[in-house]
């Protein structure tokens, strides 16, 4: 997977973990992909909204043991 930039969010609850990726996405250019590790396992179905309701691109999104990886391609 590549990316350009990474933050860890494990062990913080909603909305937090989006909070943290909308702060990161703004520090990215268009195109630039961003890597959220989180632990909350609403963060499935919360980046998925989250990428819809901002036009942010979701590319991927995997489970890895306790980790959930997400995958996001500012606009």
């Amino acid at each position: 997977m590549q990316f350009d930039k990474e933050i860890d969010t494990s062990g913080l609850n909603c909305p937090l973990p989006i909070l943290k990726a909308k702060k990161a996405l703004a520090e990215l250019n268009s195109g630039q992909t961003l890597k959220v590790i989180a632990t909350d396992k609403g963060s499935l179905r919360d980046f998925q909204a989250f990428a819809q309701q901002t036009g942010n691109e979701l590319i991927d999104q995997q489970t890895v043991g306790t980790d959930f990886i997400h995958l996001l391609r500012r606009r």
